[in-house]
């Protein structure tokens, strides 16, 4: 690892505040395609008391239902969206397994307030995914249950997250146990309990342990599976021989990944661990331009290899906030799909969401 990712470490899981005088300066720019409805399939909701939390340095940060409203009322058509668990709002007491129960309770919460109205249009975490401990093997089917229940109806299924990688600076997920978590006999156990539930499982690794995933959706070929943030390109140089060399890597096992139908994908994400564009150093934000031509190599890939039917546009925010502002993500987005037909693209920004997460 070289240059500015050598003096900055990425913190774990990109949790930082936002910085309001460098998203000030992104640069102004209409909205495009406004009617477009657009299901966001990835966010996060949180109230992170950062004395208590290693993830911030001490440093507090808020992203509930107002603050989420406000950046979909910049302009584009998002109709709902859907919550993907970020170890907010665990229990504090009880049985440790049982403790992240507590965040689908607080999500199904945060979208029952945006479901009277008063922040707007948009059905903020009108689906909800949260956290359970699949390497439990078929005892996960206790926590999965409570979560069903804490869910009141919007609890579609678990991300379980398994991101490792020896590099310094690379905050390993807390949910991953080793380098090889989706090939284990006990996580698959409770993959196939989760999927005999009918519940989806989001998954999130680094690019290079992407044929984790073929391996997991080739044990469980009747699981709904959805693979994060463009499959995890692992980035952190932002020189262009680097991103070369980690695209190059990141193509070469993504396609395995492709062969497998019961695996959709989520565009969007690569903020923080890629690298390509440094926001920790730069003067302002990147244009919807800008990020789209830094973009577009991985997401053009993603809809040539998965298909329309197996793409989902999300935002990642607020994680993605530390880095360009709502309107230009979606903007560049949408520069990205510009020559795709109009089929396309109700498939990508909202039709694959809606079906995979069983949206009403």
């Amino acid at each position: 690892m070289t240059g500015a990712a050598a003096a900055a470490p990425h913190r774990f899981g990109g949790i930082q505040a936002d910085r309001p005088d460098y998203l000030a300066r992104q640069p102004e720019e209409p909205v495009l395609e406004p009617g477009l409805p657009i299901v966001d399939a990835h966010h996060h909701l949180w109230d992170i008391k950062g004395a208590a939390d290693p993830r911030l340095g001490g440093i507090s940060h808020r992203y509930l239902v107002d603050e989420y409203a406000a950046d979909a009322a910049s302009g584009h058509n998002i109709e709902a969206t859907v919550f993907v668990e970020c170890r907010a709002m665990y229990r504090s007491q009880g049985p440790v397994q049982l403790r992240p129960v507590g965040e689908v309770e607080f999500a199904a919460g945060m979208g029952a307030m945006a479901d009277s109205g008063s922040y707007g249009p948009t059905r903020i975490a009108s689906v909800v995914m949260g956290q359970a401990n699949l390497s439990l093997g078929a005892d996960v089917r206790e926590v999965l249950e409570a979560c069903v229940l804490a869910g009141a109806g919007r609890f579609r299924g678990v991300r379980h997250s398994a991101g490792w990688a020896n590099v310094p600076g690379v905050r390993n997920n807390a949910t991953s146990t080793g380098p090889e978590l989706y090939r284990s006999a006990a996580f698959q156990a409770g993959a196939r309990c989760l999927t005999e539930m009918g519940l989806a499982l989001d998954l999130f690794l680094f690019h290079h342990q992407l044929e984790d995933v073929a391996i997991l959706a080739r044990a469980i070929p009747d699981a709904r599976l959805a693979l994060c943030h463009c499959g995890g390109p692992l980035g952190f140089d932002a020189s262009r021989e680097h991103q070369q060399a980690v695209f190059d890597a990141w193509l070469r096992n993504i396609r395995a990944v492709a062969a497998c139908d019961n695996v959709r994908i989520k565009l969007g994400g690569i903020m923080n661990r890629l690298g390509a564009f440094d926001f920790r150093t730069a003067p302002r934000p990147p244009s919807s331009e800008e990020l789209a031509a830094l973009w577009r190599p991985y997401i053009e890939t993603c809809i040539e290899l998965f298909g329309a039917r197996r793409c989902m546009f999300e935002s990642n925010f607020p994680v993605e906030k530390m880095g360009i502002s709502f309107k230009a993500l979606w903007n560049a987005f949408k520069r990205i799909t510009a020559g795709c037909s109009d089929a396309e693209k109700a498939l990508l920004y909202s039709g694959t969401a809606r079906s995979f997460y069983r949206i009403p």
